[in-house]
């Protein structure tokens, strides 16, 4: 039950991370472009912080405990 979630988890990780990445091409496209707009490039840098928060909690979540 326990490896059901983690292997869960890290397929969750895994998709956010790639999503991530294709951001980070997408804005990178767009800046380089002749025009720029900036109200999109916001918006995907925005959901690009989204993804990062999300990725440390479930990074946190996969971590175990370990007692000093």
């Amino acid at each position: 039950m326990i490896d059901d979630n983690t292997d869960e988890l890290r397929r969750r990780l895994e998709d956010l991370r790639t999503e991530h990445r294709d951001l980070d091409e997408v804005i990178q496209r767009l800046s380089a472009g002749m025009t720029v707009n900036q109200l999109q490039v916001g918006r995907l840098k925005k959901r690009k912080l989204l993804l990062k928060d999300q990725i440390t909690r479930l990074e946190n979540a996969l971590v175990p405990d370990i007692i000093a």
